[in-house]
């Protein structure tokens, strides 16, 4: 698409409005007072409708620059690596968003109170005490859960049946063991002399 201007011309510069046409009455361009050349060439041609004022010299529109206005420019810069696609538009990095990546984005978020941070570029959620993981979303038992027993959150264990205790470390026989035997896996007694069987009942003869 072409660019209409027009120029005042005088001994010293030109007053040149881009986008303007002569029967307006009230212009909608931009005013820019500089040497202009009408005669002049700009190979590559100026781009984003940046103007050619001398001889591969290109004045540039708002939000643009470069030798051949070929770079756009926001304001506030992208930070954090990100790239400006256009004015005002950024392209960021994975792990960081915002209108100028200026946000930090964990992917899936931070959980059990995570918070998603930056450290030397690197993205990841710092954890609350109890919680660790990627996400924060593996709990932390101290005591170590036995037996086959889940951490489920800070400090709890879920147990597997037959097992019972803050670490799932003791056994639980639903038939108790008699005469002082003791409980020692899911439903499984360990008898004392002389006693024997399944619930230490049995006595044997002397």
């Amino acid at each position: 698409m072409s660019v209409k201007s027009l120029c005042v011309f005088s001994a010293v510069l030109v007053l040149c409005c881009v986008g303007c046409e002569a029967n307006q009455k009230a212009s909608r361009g931009v005013t820019v007072p500089f040497v202009f050349d009408p005669r002049a060439v700009c190979e590559p041609r100026c781009q984003h409708m940046g103007l050619c004022i001398r001889n591969n010299t290109c004045f540039c529109s708002k939000g643009y620059m470069g030798e051949f206005c070929q770079y756009a420019t926001c304001y506030p810069k992208c930070k954090n690596g990100g790239e400006c696609l256009r004015p005002g538009k950024c392209r960021c990095l994975p792990g960081f968003g915002g209108r100028y990546c200026h946000k930090v984005t964990c992917e899936g978020g931070c959980l059990n109170g995570g918070e998603c941070i930056s450290v030397n570029g690197v993205v990841k959620c710092l954890c609350p005490s109890g919680w660790m993981g990627s996400r924060c979303h593996e709990a932390i038992c101290p005591q170590r859960c036995q037996n086959g027993g889940v951490c489920v959150a800070p400090g709890i264990c879920s147990c597997t049946d037959g097992w019972l205790g803050g670490a799932c470390h003791t056994a639980y026989c639903k038939q108790l063991c008699l005469h002082g035997g003791k409980c020692i896996a899911p439903n499984v007694c360990r008898c004392r002399e002389p006693f024997f069987g399944p619930q230490c009942k049995n006595k044997r003869k002397p």
